[in-house]
């Protein structure tokens, strides 16, 4: 049975761009880091690693406060309001970040940036669920394209930009514009209201019970371990690739910049095709083969010599990493389908988050330690524990079927 043609609206553009400027915000960073680091007196090859992976906790853990609390500003205020606020915090935080004199103060800015990609972040997939109920897996797994296609066009014209001399500074503010167009599209009066899925005020105690209810199903933790493995796996690479690139190879601000594309344009072709030919009742089969081939490319990196063998690697690694975060999110909606969908997203996005900071932070402390090529060696075990997650999960519940 062939799947149906996907249709977009208005919504589903504004989710776009706030998946595309989510992306650039989030990667604009690490692209940076080297020249960043520099200038702000912390600088990579000597010691400066930790100090580069703390960025990256420093902005998890804002985004999860902001995440438990989106549950309470989507039943209150409605999730499109919301999410236009949060990228205009999120831009905000990123235009501080780029006059920032000090590390300190862009430790601080990174924060306020955090604020808002976390609402971005528990929110934007449950409205594409809103949006397309009969199908989301297909729907969410193209929707998260964009942050690879986002993370694709960021670090491309940041490599080139910097190998132009252009200041790391105005490469940042240019970002946080960009984040100014999904809040107007969220924002702005629409003629075609009556299109959006209805948007009832929720008591605060109604969002609460739906936490407490979840957080009492036992199997949901080993989807939330899994998503904090997922998370660590992906940002392990997405952080790092280009730091690791230069730093390793002698490589150039564009080769280091090129790597991280390759590795985000991977992560396009397996999202998208997911999105495309993936039916929800075979979400299952999809992770655990991902998990698989992430584990097997994962123990590769640490013993190329050559760039360009490298790139290769990462784009098969993009391609298994890319639905990991979407198609975990679905199945575990599917599985828990008597509860309800949009805390369940919330919760598991509590999860992955830490995972990216924590790992981004352990990577970067293990790279001071024995070098960043050793250090890659978190990402197949990230790959191997999630697969194994899931694999207990689908062993224990045979039985039961999946939501139609």
């Amino acid at each position: 049975m062939h799947a149906h043609k996907m249709r977009f609206g208005r919504y589903d553009f504004a989710n776009f761009f706030c998946f595309g400027s989510y992306a650039a915000c989030s990667v604009i960073v690490p692209v940076v880091l080297v020249a960043l680091a520099r200038d702000l007196n912390f600088p990579l090859e000597e010691g400066g690693k930790g100090a580069g992976g703390a960025l990256q906790l420093g902005r998890s853990i804002p985004m999860v406060a902001a995440m438990l609390f989106c549950g309470f500003s989507a039943g209150w205020f409605g999730k499109f309001r919301s999410l236009g606020v949060a990228m205009l915090f999120m831009s905000l935080g990123i235009l501080l970040a780029a006059w920032s004199p000090a590390y300190l103060m862009l430790f601080a800015a990174i924060a306020v940036a955090g604020l808002g990609e976390g609402v971005v972040e528990g929110l934007a997939t449950p409205v594409i669920q809103d949006l397309h109920p009969d199908e989301p897996g297909r729907y969410i797994n193209f929707t998260h394209s964009f942050w690879s296609i986002g993370v694709v066009v960021t670090v491309l014209v940041t490599g080139a930009l910097l190998a132009w001399d252009v200041s790391w500074r105005w490469i940042l503010t240019g970002c946080s514009l960009f984040a100014l167009i999904p809040a107007l599209l969220y924002l702005l009066p629409s003629r075609s209201r009556a299109k959006i899925p209805p948007q009832p005020q929720i008591p605060f105690k109604t969002v609460f019970g739906h936490a407490v209810n979840v957080m009492g199903i036992g199997r949901f933790w080993l989807f939330f371990a899994a998503m904090f493995l997922a998370g660590g796996g992906e940002y392990c690479l997405t952080f790092w690739v280009t730091s690791f690139i230069r730093l390793d190879y002698g490589a150039n601000a564009w080769m280091g910049g090129l790597g991280t594309a390759i590795f985000a344009g991977g992560m396009i072709a397996g999202r998208l095709g997911s999105g495309m030919f993936v039916r929800q009742n075979h979400l299952l089969h999809l992770v655990l083969l991902a998990a698989l081939a992430g584990t097997l490319l994962g123990l590769f990196p640490p013993f190329l010599a050559n760039v360009w063998i490298l790139f290769v690697l990462l784009f098969f690694l993009g391609i298994a990493t890319g639905p990991f975060w979407p198609s975990i999110q679905s199945y575990c909606v599917d599985r828990l389908k008597d509860s309800d969908a949009t805390m369940i997203y919330i919760l598991l996005s509590c999860a992955g988050v830490p995972g990216c900071g924590f790992f981004s932070w352990f990577m970067g402390y293990v790279g001071d330690q024995v070098g960043l090529r050793t250090s890659f060696y978190l990402v197949p075990i990230c790959y191997a524990g999630l697969g194994l997650l899931i694999l207990i999960d689908a062993l224990c519940h045979r039985g039961k079927k999946l939501a139609p």
